[in-house]
């Protein structure tokens, strides 16, 4: 499975719904689960993004599509990051000649 972080920032609706968010991120949680991806944790943040997601899922294409369907509700916007861990970076260098 690949990895990744997805760096989220609520909305103005998202906001004024703040109250809710743990229930939608337990919610979010099983949606992802259902489209075949794994939130392994959650974190809300201080700073220029509100939360952080880490995620496994088996291809970009599926992780695409979960953070639209996410963002689709409108409580946040995402920035998704492919995450590699040091065997993974290990392989691509051996690429690097």
């Amino acid at each position: 499975m690949a990895n990744y972080i997805a760096l989220l920032q609520l909305t103005d609706q998202g906001i004024r719904n703040v109250k809710e968010t743990t229930k939608r991120a337990a919610s979010m949680t099983e949606m992802a689960s259902r489209m075949g991806v794994k939130i392994t944790d959650i974190f809300w943040t201080l700073g220029p993004y509100d939360g952080v997601i880490v995620a496994e899922a088996p291809d970009d294409e599926t992780m695409t599509a979960f953070t639209l369907k996410s963002a689709s509700f409108g409580n946040v916007k995402t920035l998704t990051l492919r995450a590699f861990r040091a065997n993974e970076m290990d392989g691509i260098l051996s690429k690097v000649k």
